[in-house]
C-alpha cells in the first residue's frame, strides 16, 4: 500500500474529482503532489479558503459551466482547421460561465478575496467572440437561419420543398386507401430522410415507385413513391449545399478566433483552476473545515481536530467524533501514545498524519483555525500488516524493513508515524529493539506519533527526553474506552477489565492478574505518578514562563506611561511658553508704566523705589503662579503614575517570590521621572539670550544679554563681561532669584524683550554738546531713566561750557 493510501488520502482526492467538472480540473486532482515550499503552500490555502468563503455566502457565483475548451481550441491553431458544431456550443458555455466569473470579482470590493482577485487579474474576455457566437447559434446549439443570407435562402427552399412533398404523399397515401392497397390506419414514415408509404407485399407492384425497406417478416414493404423521388432528390441536394453553408460559417469564424487563441487557451486553463479550486472548497464546506496557520517555530498544535473520513462515517449512523488536541514543539517532537485496544490509538496518529497532508497538499483541515502546521520534507508511516508471501517478508519483517527506510532518510524535517510500535515478536527483544529505535530517532529530532503497549518505552517517555507520553482515557467504571487523548501521562491497557467485559471466565481473569503479580501493578501505578508530577511541573514552568511575559508587558506598560510623561511634560512646556508670552506681554505693559512714573517723578528717589519694588512684586506673582500651576499637573500625573505602580507590585506579590523579585527589579531598573517645572529647559539644551547662568570660577550670577559665535555676553550686575559657554553653567529663575537676594532691586534681570533692547542698545557716555537747553534736558533725563532700569552705576555726561547754559 502506497503512503496515501496508509493515510486515507487517496479518498480525499477522490471527493475532490468527483466534485470536479471539467477534464482540466480532474487531471490537476490526479496529478497535484504536495508542497514543500511554505509560500506555495500558503498561496494554495488562501485560494481555496477564499473560495470556501465564496461558496458559503455568495449566491451570484457561477458554480456550473466549467468546460474544458483546450483540447479542441489547440488544434485550431493550424491553417485549415475549422472548429465543429458541438465544440462551437461548448465553447459559448465557457465563455458565458468565464463573463460571469469575470463580473463577480469586478463588482466585488477590493478588500474581498484578493487573491482570487489577483488570480483573475491577467485573465481577459473578449464580448465580440461570444456575439459572433450568438449571431450563429441558436438556445438549443442549432445554426440559426440568419447565420447567412445563404443559409436563410437554402432553408427557406427546404421548407418548401417538404411542404409540396407533404401534399403529394398525403394525396397518393388517400388514393392507395380508396384503392384498398393499404388500411385505414396506415400512415407515411420516414427513413433516412426519405418519405416512404408502407404497403404490403403482394400489392408492391400496384403502387409506382422504389421499394426503399422492407420489414422484418417481409410482409411489408416501403415504397417511395415515383412522384416524389425527383422532389427528394432536390431535397438532398439543397441538405447538402446546407451543410457546406454551416462548414463555410464555422471556418469563418474559426479564421475570426484564430488570433486570440492563446487568450482563450489561456481563459481555459484559468477557467480549470479555477473549477479545481472550488471542488477543493466544496470538500472543505463538507467537512467544515478551516485554514491552520503555518508555524515557523517549529510547533505542530491541532486543536480540536477530526478525521474527515471517520466524521463522515459516523454522521451516517447519527453519532459523534470526538476531536483531538495535540502539541509537539522543537523540546517535545514525539508523541507515545498508549491506552487500550481499540481506544482510538490509531486514529490519533492517522488523523495527524491525513492533516499534516491535506494541509502540505493545499486543502483546508478539519480543526481550529488557531492550529498551526510546520512543513515535512518526509511523511513515513509503518501501519498494518505488510507481509508479503512472494517477498518472503512477515509481519515483523516488514516493520523492520520501513524502520530501516525511515532512520536512512529521518531528519528534523520529517514526521514518522508508526503503530504498535516493537509489536510482532517476542516483547522482551521487541521493546529493546524498539526503544533502540525511538532513542535515535528523538536524537535526530524527528516529529512523530507513535502507538505502544510497550512499558520500557513509556518510562523512556517519562525521563527528559523529547518524547513525550500520550494516554487515550478509559472509562474503567463503564469499561469502555472514551477516545480522548490526555497529553503527558501514560495510558494503560486495562487489559483485564478487557477480558471481563468480553465474557471470559472470572477464574481464568483472576488467574491471569496473579500470574502478571504485584510488579506489573506497581510499574503502572508508579509510570503515572512520575507522569503526573512531570506534568506539574512542566505546567508550573509554563506559569513561570507566562509570569515572565506579564512581567515584560508590565515593563512596556511603565516604558510607555514614561513616554507619555515625557509628551505630557513637552506639551505642559508648550503651554508654559504660550502663557510665558502672554504674561511677558502684559509685564511690557507694566515696565512701560514704570517708566512712565519714574519719568514723572523726575527722579524721587523713594517714589522710584517703591514704584520698582511692586514692579517685582509683579514678576514674582507670575513665576509663582505659572510655576504652581504647572507643578501641580505634573505632580498629579506622576502620583497616579507610581499609586498604579504600587497596585500592580501588590497584585504580583502573591504569585511567588521569584515573580516579585523579577517584577521589584524590572520595576526599580525602570528610569525615574522627577517633576520639571514650567519655564525650565533641559540641562543639555543649548544657552540662549535671557537664560540666567552663574560664573564657574566665583560663582558669580549673571543673565546672558547677547551671543556672538561662541561668546557669550553676561551681564553680571552693573558689568557686562564676555566669556566662553563653558565658563558658565545654567540655573533656574528660582536659583537667580536666590542668589541675587539682599542686592538692590535694580539688579533683577527682567525678561522683558524690551528692556533687554535697551540694555543691549544703552552706552554709559552721552555727549550733548551743541545741543539746547530744553532738548538737552530731556535726553539726559531719558538717559539717567534708562541708567537706573539696566542698574548701570556710573555714567559719563559730555558737555561744553559755552555760555553756561549746560555747565
Amino acid at each position: 500500500m502506497s503512503l496515501e493510501q496508509k493515510l486515507g488520502f487517496d479518498r480525499v482526492r477522490g471527493l475532490v474529482h468527483n466534485r470536479c467538472q471539467s477534464l482540466y480540473a480532474q487531471a490537476k486532482v490526479a496529478e497535484e503532489e504536495i508542497s514543500r515550499d511554505g509560500e506555495e503552500i500558503l498561496a494554495r490555502l488562501r485560494l481555496t479558503d477564499e473560495m470556501r468563503t465564496i461558496c458559503l455566502f455568495e449566491d451570484d457565483f457561477p458554480v456550473n459551466g466549467y468546460i474544458d475548451t483546450r483540447p479542441f481550441l489547440v488544434p485550431l491553431d493550424a491553417d485549415g482547421s475549422s472548429i465543429d458544431l458541438p465544440s462551437l456550443g461548448k465553447l459559448r458555455t465557457a465563455l458565458e460561465t468565464l463573463r460571469q466569473l469575470l463580473g463577480f470579482f469586478a463588482r466585488s470590493k477590493e478588500d474581498l478575496y484578493p487573491c482570487l482577485r489577483a488570480f483573475s487579474a491577467d485573465v481577459t474576455y473578449d464580448p465580440e467572440i461570444s456575439r459572433r457566437i450568438a449571431a450563429i447559434l441558436d438556445r438549443n446549439g442549432g445554426v440559426k437561419d440568419s447565420a447567412s443570407p445563404e443559409l436563410a435562402s437554402i432553408r427557406r427552399s427546404l421548407r418548401e420543398k417538404d411542404g409540396v412533398i407533404a401534399t403529394r404523399i398525403a394525396a397518393i397515401l388517400r388514393a392507395a386507401k380508396a384503392e384498398g392497397l393499404v388500411g385505414e390506419d396506415v400512415s407515411a414514415s420516414v427513413r433516412d430522410g426519405r418519405t416512404l408509404i408502407p404497403v404490403p407485399a403482394a400489392s408492391k407492384k400496384r403502387l409506382p415507385g422504389f421499394v426503399y425497406d422492407e420489414s422484418a417478416s417481409g410482409k411489408t414493404v416501403f415504397i417511395e413513391p415515383l412522384e416524389v423521388v425527383e422532389l427528394e432528390n432536390q431535397v438532398r441536394e439543397l441538405q447538402f449545399e446546407e451543410q457546406r453553408e454551416i462548414q463555410r460559417i464555422l471556418f469563418e469564424f474559426t479564421e475570426f478566433i484564430r488570433p486570440a487563441l492563446p487568450e482563450l487557451v489561456a481563459a481555459s486553463d484559468y477557467m480549470g483552476e479555477m473549477d479545481f479550486i472550488h471542488a477543493k472548497a466544496m470538500v472543505a464546506v463538507d467537512m467544515i473545515a478551516g485554514m491552520p496557520i503555518l508555524s515557523d517555530s517549529g510547533e505542530l498544535t491541532l486543536r480540536k481536530a477530526r478525521h474527515p473520513l471517520l466524521e463522515a462515517s459516523l454522521r451516517r449512523e447519527h453519532k459523534e467524533i470526538v476531536p483531538l488536541t495535540l502539541t509537539l514543539t522543537c523540546d517535545k517532537h514525539i508523541l507515545l501514545i498508549s491506552g487500550p485496544n481499540a481506544g482510538g490509538k490509531s486514529v490519533c496518529l492517522k488523523t495527524v498524519g491525513l492533516l499534516q497532508y491535506m494541509f502540505q497538499w493545499g486543502m483546508l483541515i478539519p480543526t481550529s483555525e488557531i492550529s498551526e502546521l510546520p512543513i515535512f520534507d518526509e511523511i513515513f508511516i509503518d501501519i498494518g500488516d505488510d507481509q508479503s508471501l512472494e517477498n518472503d517478508l512477515s509481519t515483523y519483517s516488514s516493520h523492520l524493513a520501513h524502520l530501516r527506510e525511515i532512520l536512512e532518510k529521518a531528519s528534523e524535517r520529517t514526521l514518522v508515524l508508526i503503530d504498535e510500535f516493537g509489536s510482532g515478536t517476542e516483547p522482551a527483544a521487541g521493546g529493546a529493539i524498539a526503544e533502540a529505535v525511538l532513542s535515535e530517532l528523538d536524537r535526530r529530532g524527528v516529529y512523530g506519533v507513535v502507538t505502544t503497549h510497550y512499558t520500557n518505552l513509556k518510562l523512556y517517555a517519562s525521563g527528559s527526553t523529547g518524547v513525550i507520553n500520550g494516554a487515550m482515557l478509559f472509562d474503567a467504571a463503564a469499561i469502555r474506552p472514551m477516545f480522548q487523548l490526555e497529553m503527558g501521562l501514560p495510558g494503560n491497557s486495562f487489559a483485564f477489565e478487557l477480558a471481563r467485559k468480553m465474557g471470559l471466565p472470572e477464574p481464568l481473569v483472576k488467574d491471569a492478574e496473579e500470574r502478571a503479580g504485584t510488579e506489573y501493578v506497581s510499574i503502572e501505578r508508579n509510570l503515572r505518578r512520575i507522569a503526573r508530577n512531570r506534568k506539574a511541573l512542566d505546567e508550573k514552568l509554563a506559569h513561570i514562563k507566562a509570569t515572565d511575559k506579564t512581567l515584560e508587558g508590565l515593563t512596556d506598560k511603565y516604558q510607555k506611561e514614561l513616554a507619555e510623561v515625557k509628551i505630557l511634560k513637552k506639551q505642559m512646556l508648550d503651554e508654559a511658553r504660550e502663557e510665558a508670552r502672554a504674561i511677558i506681554e502684559g509685564a511690557n505693559k507694566q515696565v512701560e508704566r514704570t517708566i512712565r512714573d519714574i519719568r514723572e517723578a523726575q527722579a524721587d528717589k523713594e517714589k522710584t523705589r517703591l514704584i520698582r519694588k511692586e514692579m517685582a512684586d509683579f514678576k514674582e506673582g507670575i513665576d509663582r503662579e505659572t510655576l504652581s500651576e504647572n507643578d501641580r499637573k505634573i505632580e498629579e500625573k506622576m502620583a497616579r503614575i507610581l499609586a498604579r505602580k504600587e497596585r500592580e507590585r501588590q497584585r504580583k506579590a502573591q504569585r511567588g517570590e521569584r515573580e516579585v523579585a523579577a517584577a521589584e527589579a524590572i520595576k526599580e531598573s525602570l528610569p525615574k521621572v522627577a517633576p520639571v517645572r514650567a519655564g525650565e529647559k533641559p540641562a543639555d539644551a543649548p544657552l540662549a539670550v535671557g537664560d540666567k547662568v552663574i560664573v564657574r570660577s566665583n560663582g558669580l550670577p549673571g543673565e546672558i544679554s547677547r551671543i556672538s559665535g561662541r561668546d557669550l555676553f553676561v551681564v553680571i550686575g552693573s558689568i557686562t563681561s564676555r566669556m566662553k559657554a563653558d565658563k558658565v553653567e545654567r540655573i533656574s529663575a528660582t536659583q537667580y532669584r536666590e542668589l541675587t537676594k539682599g542686592t538692590a532691586p535694580v539688579r533683577k534681570s527682567y525678561s522683558s524683550s524690551s528692556l533687554s533692547e535697551r540694555r543691549l542698545q544703552f552706552s554709559p557716555s552721552i555727549d550733548i554738546r551743541g545741543e539746547r537747553l530744553n532738548d538737552a534736558m530731556e535726553i539726559v533725563v531719558r538717559f539717567i531713566d534708562d541708567a537706573m532700569m539696566i542698574g548701570m552705576g556710573h555714567v559719563k555726561i559730555l558737555h561744553c561750557k559755552g555760555n553756561g547754559v549746560l555747565s
